[in-house]
């Protein structure tokens, strides 16, 4: 008999990082637990990193999870904000990869399209569908709920043959 799997969505960002615990048996899920790891903005740039860090790593501690769901960097007008998330995703990434868990990526847009329906919608959209999915879940941050999000998609194309061939290229 298959055993639930339990999956870390995170919406990795400086200075709010979502996270969500799923679990995953066959096309059931159930949610465990959502939340936001917080930075001090008025901390450097690395104090910040750390504060992530050490966060994210106090959940998986609480949690277990056995996969994680990280979502991918996009690309906005501002550089400099682009490299500083692209720093958070990093630690986002880093942390249950540390901790000996795969780690795969879903764009916005496939992210959006596993919940929703389709590639483009609104927050709104995306919360709503959250809370249809999964009526139990509860979320603190917009953050929070973009990370269910990441985990459902996750949950949804972790079976698949490519997701599969992936997981396995990261062992």
């Amino acid at each position: 008999m298959a055993e639930a799997i339990r999956i870390i969505g995170i919406d990795p960002g400086l200075r709010r990082t979502g996270w969500a615990v799923l679990e995953a048996l066959g096309n059931s899920l159930r949610f465990v637990h959502a939340g936001t790891v917080r930075s001090n903005d008025k901390a450097d740039l690395a104090s910040r990193l750390c504060q992530l860090h050490d966060g994210l790593a106090d959940v998986l501690h609480a949690h277990m999870p056995q996969e994680a769901a990280v979502e991918a960097t996009f690309v906005n007008k501002d550089a400099a904000a682009t490299l500083k998330l692209g720093q958070a995703r990093g630690i986002a990434m880093l942390v249950p990869a540390r901790a000996g868990l795969r780690v795969a990526e879903y764009a916005p847009n496939a992210v959006k399209k596993a919940v929703i329906g389709v590639g483009h919608g609104d927050k709104k959209q995306i919360h709503m569908m959250v809370k249809v999915l999964l009526p139990r879940a509860r979320f603190d941050t917009d953050d929070a709920a973009d990370a269910i999000a990441i985990a459902i998609c996750h949950a949804h194309h972790r079976q698949s043959a490519t997701a599969r061939l992936a997981l396995e290229a990261l062992k």
